[in-house]
Parts: structure tokens; sequence; C-alpha cells
């Protein structure tokens, strides 16, 4: 449970934004990597370097549209249930967007804070390596997170629209898209499985067992569910419950957010060339690494 207000306001401002963004004016680079200017800018990037972690602090990793905004609800709901306290979000919530004062803020918000994060591990601030704060990183399937991507840049009214599939898979594979490569981000995370304060966790196990993922994740960040309140969270973080509220949560965006929510939807836009250079990018970054084999990609992505 959270209070989603300065969410609904800071998502209602970038889509402001975006409406006077051509596509091709979107991304701006730092540091190598492209990133929406309706998000973020170079100062922010540079006010980040100074952010001060805490060891209590939750990061939730994860590339664009791999079920982000689905970890928020469910770490905020479990928070809830444990301290019977609305989390709120005085901040948009992912760490790298907004303006550069807001780590000044964020220096008065009580504990634990709720960072989410679309970077890679070399990308985030020192201060959270140093001081072992902990870090869940959730992966989805690169199919279906590819799709989900081009719907929601497709569908959102003023977010700025691809030609076609075919236009948006070809920036995708050359990672021009917001927050660069996904199998760059990957290959970067990929060194980090077995740091003591990572967990990697999979969209389609969330999927699969709802229940078990969100006790692993409570537990991974040392929060303690009573069989009676694991039940109410996951009642209340299904896909189909979260979609119904979205509008509430999210505003005018949320209906987008929360689109499909299905393992296996790339199906209905890949075809076998593109299927085959996907597989063979998978191959190439991450077959025989940890993350690779963690992500079941023959089960996921083969049809």
């Amino acid at each position: 449970m959270a209070d989603n207000s300065k969410f609904i306001d800071y998502i209602d401002e970038a889509l402001e934004k975006s409406k006077e963004t051509a596509l091709s004016r979107l991304l701006f680079t730092y540091q190598g990597i492209p990133y929406p200017v309706t998000m973020c800018t170079s100062e922010t990037f540079q006010a980040l370097d100074t952010f001060e972690a805490r060891s209590d602090d939750i990061v939730l990793a994860s590339y664009p549209k791999c079920g982000s905004n689905w970890l928020l609800h469910i770490v905020s709901e479990v928070i809830f249930a444990v301290s019977k306290k609305k989390y709120e979000y005085p901040e948009f919530p992912v760490l790298e967007c907004g303006d550069p004062e807001k780590y000044q803020r964020m220096k008065q918000f009580p504990s634990p804070r709720i960072l989410a994060t679309h970077l890679r591990y070399d990308k985030l601030p020192g201060s959270i390596f140093k001081n072992k704060t902990k870090i869940l990183v959730l992966f989805r399937n690169p199919k279906d997170t590819a799709v989900s991507f081009f719907h929601f840049h497709n569908d959102v009214p003023d977010i700025p629209s691809y030609g076609s599939w075919e236009e948006f898979f070809s920036q995708f594979m050359k990672g021009q898209v917001s927050w660069g490569s996904y199998f760059d981000f990957a290959i970067d995370w990929n060194k980090h499985t077995d740091d003591a304060n990572i967990k990697f966790i999979l969209y389609e196990a969330l999927k699969e067992n709802l229940a078990s993922g969100i006790k692993e994740i409570a537990e991974f960040f040392g929060f303690s569910l009573t069989g009676e309140q694991l039940e109410t969270i996951t009642a209340q973080s299904t896909f189909q419950a979260m979609q119904a509220r979205s509008q509430e949560t999210h505003g005018a965006v949320g209906p987008f957010l929360f689109r499909k929510g299905e393992v296996g939807d790339w199906k209905n836009l890949f075809h076998e060339t593109q299927n085959q250079e996907m597989d063979e990018k998978f191959r190439k970054c991450l077959a025989g690494t940890s993350l690779g084999a963690k992500l079941q990609y023959d089960s996921y992505c083969k049809a």
C-alpha cells in the first residue's frame, strides 16, 4: 500500500514533455548510453554520483519493461504488512529520473527507502556498494521485453511512436532505445550473480508462482511475513489486481503500464528472421553464463 500522488504528478509531467518531443529527439547520450530527455538529464546524473545510499535502502534494478512497477508494488505492500505504515513515494522512485536536487531532499526520507533503477551495475552510485545496500535484480526474457517496450511507445498517446515493429526491433537490437542495450545491461549484471548483496529474480518465475516469489523477496530484504500476510499481498499483486487499479495507482499511463503481462506475447510480433537474430545475439552475449542459464531462454524464447 503506497501513496502514489507524487509518482503520478511526475509521470504526468513526463508525458507532457513527451507531447512536444519527436522520436528523433527523444534520446540523449550520457557516458555512452542513451536516455530519454523527458525523464533524465546530464545534471541529474552528475548529482547522482554524490547520492548517499543507506545500508537499509531497498534497491530494485531492472531493464525497462521487465516488471519494475510490479516489483515496486510488491515491496511497498510487504513494508505496509510489516510496519502497518503506508509507503510514501515523496519522489519518483526511479533513482536516475528527476531534478538534480532530489538527492538532497531524499536525505530527509525515513528508512527503508525504495529505490528503483534501470541502470547497469557500473553506473550506480558508489555509496550503494560501499554501504553493502541490497539489490534485487529483476530480469525478463528479451523477446517479451522488446515487445512490451514497443507497445509502450506505440500505445501511450503522448509518447513518440515508432513507424513499425520492424523499425523498433532494429533500434532495440542496436541498443538505440531508452537506457540502451538489453544485452549490455545483462552482460554487466551477469558479472555480479554471486555477489552476497545481490539477488536475481525472474519475471517468468513470479508469474508462475507469485506467492513463492514474494516470500523470497521479503526474506532477502529481511522481512518476515505470516501466512495470512503472504496470502493478502499475493492476492493484491496479481497482474489482474494491479491492472484493475492501474489508473488509481499510476494515473493516465497506468492501463498502458499493465497491458498484458503475458509470457510468450513475443510470438504475436516476431517473424523468423527476427527470431534468428535475437537467438544469435543471446547466444553470443549470454550463452554459457550464469545469468544466461537463469533466464531459461530455450523455455521462454523458442517457439
